[in-house]
């Protein structure tokens, strides 16, 4: 599996794009805070080496290039906690849904709001867990699936509830999956440091203030027993993305509800990986697109 601790891929003060392996200063484990990393060449998912050139990091970008991403999925209702704020009976089984390769983001990338995303309240925030599979897995039991999980980040699950819930059709891809909406980073932990991902504080900050607070250990379904349900019958690839789920104190759970508006500060966080911190952008159009 990985060599690295903390893969990064950032642009560098010398204008290139890398992967590379965060540097952090003893005690340090928020990768944001990272200001330089030696170089990785190679494949990221197969045969690659942590060279001895060190990088002055510029600025994080998303930890996996788009072309290296197969899939995202993504579970919904997923903390038992969140279930009940949303007034929903637990789920006897994962809730799947897929977002676009196109969503995803970087750690300090704004969020992007769409025209059609205006017309209506209902943008939320949602802090996941997020876990990226480097092992072809199929079958996988559930002991055996953290082997096929290359490492973990923290990622927000953008999500306007309109969209999501009155007009997708009883799908929810519509209403999380425009562009930008899936920011994750800021780098991914190897699994060889996070042991057991159902023991890590997870948060949301809204403008300073919290928001969400929980711990993984709350998930319906581990990432064990989620990779093992999703991999019956179905392989599962390296690059393969997978959102695990939000904890209680969504927007839409509150009363009344706290809606993301423009210019908002989102920063989700997760223990020993660091946060990400993204501001909400309405994009500015000049006509009305038809629907």
């Amino acid at each position: 599996m990985s060599k690295f601790s903390r893969l990064i891929r950032f642009l560098a003060k010398d204008g290139k794009t890398y992967y590379g392996d965060a540097i952090l200063a003893l005690g340090v484990t928020d990768i944001a805070k990272a200001t330089q990393a030696r170089v990785i060449k190679g494949d990221i998912f197969n045969k690659h080496d942590i060279t001895d050139q060190i990088a002055e990091i510029r600025i994080l970008l998303a930890p996996l290039a788009r072309e290296d991403v197969k899939t995202i999925r993504c579970l919904g209702l997923n903390y038992e906690q969140h279930a009940k704020e949303s007034k929903m009976p637990l789920p006897k089984y994962p809730v799947l849904f897929y977002k676009p390769v196109t969503a995803l983001t970087g750690p300090f990338d704004k969020i992007p709001v769409a025209a059609p995303a205006q017309e209506v309240e209902g943008l939320d925030y949602e802090c996941e867990l997020v876990a990226i599979i480097g092992k072809e897995a199929r079958d996988v039991p559930e002991s055996q699936a953290l082997e096929h999980v290359m490492g973990y980040a923290v990622g927000n699950d953008v999500s306007h509830r309109e969209w999501q819930l009155k007009r997708g059709g009883g799908q929810w891809a519509l209403g999380k999956g425009f562009d930008g909406w899936a920011p994750f980073g800021p780098g991914i932990v190897s699994s060889r440091l996070i042991k057991d991902p159902q023991a890590l504080r997870i948060s949301t900050k809204l403008n300073g203030k919290t928001v969400q607070e929980s711990l993984t250990q709350d998930m319906i379904f581990g990432v064990a027993k989620t990779i093992s349900f999703l991999s019956q019958g179905t392989t599962l690839l390296p690059g393969d993305i997978i959102f695990t789920g939000t904890p209680q104190g969504v927007g839409s759970g509150r009363s009344p509800p706290l809606w993301l508006k423009d210019g908002d500060i989102v920063e989700v966080g997760l223990e020993g990986i660091g946060s990400c911190t993204n501001q909400v952008e309405y994009v500015k159009t000049t006509s009305k697109p038809r629907l």
